[in-house]
């Protein structure tokens, strides 16, 4: 029976994928007519070379076309992660924990440990490009007995940080839509329920669902999100310099004064806990590593996007916060914002106009729609390659790939639906952003160190390294993410006030704790009967080669032929 299984596992059907259909459609009718379009010819055997090396060294059938450039790459990675967006959208988070400073100072520490998080990343998507990122590397590195499990873990923690992202990103696109409309109101008595934030949540949650069913416009989509981001950073920054002119607020205030308003005896407790801040600005740096079956040469392109995602965050991020934090008058008035959005508030006091300060936060919402569309990009890779492995229940359905669409539109509405759920949340906790916050900051945490800690067992010059490898200083790196992800689970559950009580408890631990149980049950029920190895793929990679040798050879000969006649 068990013989029976694993073949059943392992046969390998005609590739009838998009990727591959798409090229065999294109030489079908080059032969077909006697001639085609040169360009294009070219571009396919780019891409049918790159789906033979991947299916050479992993075993995946190629699913997904490879349309994105490195600027729509960028798009994706330092749109979703989107530094200077995080701090506005979080502030409160920061601001009452230590005040300016803390933020300021928080954004040098997490920038400088994101660089080492990312260049671990990128040592191992440069090594093992594939769209099912630190979960696959796991099943590459751990030990063979272990690896099936641990992978799994590592799949199941990735794909729920993906999911608590949007969840955060979509909540604060909900606060500050609410925020902007009480804002506007002339009634002094209006008042910000909780109830509107959740149905805006929810109609933001279903909107956003269009941008990620169609292939073709996205990388488009994608380089919007960057210009936007890029764009609103420079017009917010010098709007509120220039308007706060002749009227800044001391460096003391901005570079010194810590203002403790957690209600945490400890102020480095207090400390600790604003970081969650600036951490969230830097997450999701795993994002680019999931297109790598979408991009060409994703050995060089994903470490590249990973790297300048966080320097031009740090760049944009810092930058902004010490413009805003020089631009404050009343920083009571900010903590106890009546609207909800605390960076709407600073914006008020810079231009003392509401549609002046409306204005302003309607570009950051925009900057937040296009980081909440490659979010949901992101989490809708993490979910169909995951289930492509049999990661998640009903994988049947999750792993398919959309042949009018050419998406993976199935997990894309999945992953929507349970945003939708986790929404619910904020009706039952005044402080259920911070739980979606932290959540998308841990899980993601734990899932890069699953496989760093597999890839030092193993050793680091045991593995063929990648075109991005830093000898001794990526070891350095790989320590700061364990140390770091280690750090952050165990203070980031920690309450953001004391004294605590039902409705401002820092549920992050639970979350994470139920659901680890969940998957460790889940594997022991149906998982590791079902979820695919590394033999599963190396069985595969026979019959995969043969298929797509054949497309190769064919569209070099298309490609030659051409050559000859030019």
């Amino acid at each position: 029976m068990l013989e029976e299984k694993n073949s059943e596992k392992t046969e390998v059907h005609p590739i009838t994928s998009v990727a591959a259909g798409d090229i065999k459609n294109y030489i079908s009718s080059y032969q077909t007519n006697g001639g085609g379009d040169d360009a294009h010819a070219a571009k396919l055997l780019e891409e049918a070379q790159a789906n033979l090396k991947l299916a050479t060294e992993t075993g995946y059938q190629p699913e997904l076309r490879r349309n994105f450039s490195i600027f729509s790459l960028l798009g994706v990675g330092f749109g979703l992660t989107n530094s200077w967006f995080g701090i506005s959208a979080s502030l409160i988070t920061g601001i009452s924990s230590g005040g300016p400073m803390m933020i300021v100072y928080g954004i040098i520490i997490v920038a400088c440990i994101s660089l080492a998080i990312g260049a671990s990343l990128s040592e191992l998507t440069s090594a093992m490009p594939s769209a099912g990122g630190q979960y696959y590397w796991t099943m590459k590195l751990a030990p063979k007995k272990y690896a099936p499990f641990l992978s799994y873990m590592c799949g199941a923690f990735a794909w729920a940080g993906s999911v608590f992202t949007s969840a955060s990103v979509t909540i604060s696109i909900a606060t500050a839509l609410v925020g902007m409309y009480a804002l506007g109101q002339n009634d002094p008595n209006f008042e910000v329920k909780t109830w509107m934030v959740f149905v805006t949540y929810e109609i933001v949650n279903l909107l956003m669902v269009v941008f990620n069913i169609w292939e073709k416009p996205l990388p488009a989509i994608s380089q919007w999100a960057l210009y936007m981001s890029l764009s609103s950073f420079v017009v917010i920054t010098i709007v509120i310099l220039a308007k706060s002119s002749g009227d800044f607020a001391t460096a003391k205030f901005v570079f010194v004064d810590f203002s403790n308003g957690t209600g945490w005896s400890s102020s480095g407790i207090a400390f600790i806990v604003g970081l969650i801040n600036p951490n969230w600005s830097f997450s999701c740096l795993d994002c680019a590593t999931h297109m790598a079956e979408e991009i060409l040469d994703p050995e060089r392109k994903i470490p590249l996007s990973i790297m300048l995602t966080v320097v031009i965050g740090f760049v944009t991020s810092f930058c902004y916060s010490i413009a805003m934090f020089f631009s404050i008058t009343d920083l009571d008035a900010i903590l106890n914002s009546t609207t909800g959005v605390p960076i709407m508030d600073i914006f008020y006091q810079c231009v003392n106009s509401k549609a002046g300060a409306i204005v302003l936060e309607a570009l950051i919402v925009l900057t937040a729609i296009g980081c909440n569309i490659a979010s949901h990009t992101w989490q809708a890779r993490l979910c169909w390659s995951f289930s492509r492995d049999n990661g998640l229940p009903g994988s049947r359905y999750w792993s398919k790939v959309n042949e009018r669409t050419k998406q993976p539109v199935n997990a894309h509405l999945m992953s929507c639906a349970w945003c939708a759920v986790i929404g619910c949340i904020y009706m039952g906790s005044t402080t259920a952003y911070n739980a979606m916050v932290t959540g998308c900051i841990v899980f993601l945490l734990l899932s890069y160190i699953v496989p760093v800690l597999c890839l030092l067992y193993k050793g680091r010059d045991n593995i063929p390294h990648g075109p991005f490898w830093l000898g001794k200083l990526g070891l350095f790196c790989n320590i700061v993410l364990c140390f770091w992800t280690t750090f952050t689970t165990i203070f980031y559950s920690f309450p953001t006030v004391m004294p605590v009580t039902g409705g401002d408890m820092n549920y992050v631990s639970v979350v994470i704790g139920v659901f680890g149980l969940y998957c460790v049950i889940y594997w022991f029920a149906r998982g590791k009967r079902h979820f695919k190895t590394i033999d599963d793929h190396l069985a595969a990679i026979p019959e995969l080669t043969s298929q797509l040798s054949n497309q190769v050879d064919e569209l070099e000969a298309i490609v030659s032929r051409q050559t000859v006649k030019a």
